[in-house]
């Protein structure tokens, strides 16, 4: 692991621990706000033409500015959500296709991150991946060990590209995650799991997070470097935290949804969500005061960078000496 990475997770020492931002909801921003066209929400395929990495570009710049003007580090994570082979045979990619794909996203984020402006000491690069299915719904469960095996393909050529880490979204069921960081580890790359997260603050195959995160843990001696939470709103999850326990030392990040809506009445809105930006806002700063460990700050499907702006200046104060 990287002296970056292990800034973000490292266990608690009692100092004062840096923060990180991510992005929003890539693929809501670019569909509703841009109007561009993402069959299957795959993002990925901007990055097979010099406009679509333009776009790209563009969309990175404003969470940039806004990590720069609070002197955070950032996490970039490739447009590689859907880039997988089920996702990606649905759109005509070959593996091959889908591999090269997947290597020059990172060496994109190397280059967003190089232009940003960011101290390259302070940026991280992520290789994003989705899961197999429906970040909404459990269908075709795999177990552990197929998803190790499905997986490994797209991690193979995160890690080949030299890749920071792995970081799996809207994973909702406890095999998948456990896979996937099966197959991180014997690329010997790190990987951090993002579970998504029903209005009950379940995961949509009705384990609690608490089990989803301490069985991943056990059936994989650890290796994850942190979990997250994302495609949820704050709302939704934050009484599932309000306990003791050891378990939520391991959440370092999350990225929100916009929307209070379930996933099933977001699956059948026409309009996009933007919620309330003071609301969701609200929500982080209490998950702050939860989480001791969080770390990283971003948004999910309904957010962009005016909603991670709203966050930052109600979750953290600008001072002389820097954020409070």
């Amino acid at each position: 692991m990287n002296n970056l990475l292990n800034n973000i997770a490292s266990e608690a020492d009692g100092t004062k621990h840096p923060v990180y931002l991510t992005d929003g909801g890539l693929e809501t921003t670019l569909i509703f706000h841009r109007g561009i066209e993402l069959p299957h929400f795959a993002s990925f395929e901007l990055m097979t033409h010099a406009e679509g990495k333009g776009v790209l570009r563009e969309y990175f710049r404003d969470y940039l500015e806004i990590a720069k003007r609070y002197g955070f580090g950032f996490v970039i994570e490739t447009p590689t959500w859907r880039s997988n082979t089920d996702w990606g045979y649905r759109l005509g990619y070959s593996e091959e296709e889908l591999r090269r794909i997947n290597m020059e996203a990172i060496r994109f984020g190397r280059e967003v991150a190089e232009e940003s402006g960011i101290p390259l000491e302070n940026v991280i690069v992520s290789g994003c991946i989705g899961p197999r299915g429906d970040g909404y719904s459990v269908a075709g469960r795999m177990t552990a060990e197929e998803a190790e095996a499905y997986h490994a393909p797209q991690i193979g050529a995160f890690a080949q590209a030299g890749a920071d880490v792995v970081t799996a979204m809207t994973i909702n069921y406890i095999d998948e995650g456990i896979g996937i960081v099966r197959a991180a580890k014997t690329e010997g790359i790190p990987a951090v799991i993002s579970f998504t997260l029903e209005t009950d603050g379940r995961l949509p195959g009705g384990e609690s997070l608490q089990e989803a995160i301490e069985q991943t843990d056990r059936q994989t001696d650890g290796y994850a470097s942190y979990f997250m939470i994302n495609c949820a709103h704050p709302e939704h999850f934050q009484g599932e935290l309000e306990g003791e326990g050891e378990w939520k030392n391991r959440i370092r990040g999350i990225r929100a949804n916009a929307s209070t809506k379930s996933h099933a009445e977001l699956d059948e809105s026409e309009t996009l969500d933007v919620g309330d930006h003071s609301r969701l806002a609200a929500g982080y700063r209490r998950l702050r005061s939860l989480l001791p460990e969080l770390r990283v700050v971003g948004g999910c499907c309904g957010t962009d960078h005016t909603h991670i702006d709203a966050v930052c200046e109600h979750m953290f104060a600008v001072t002389t000496d820097g954020v409070g």
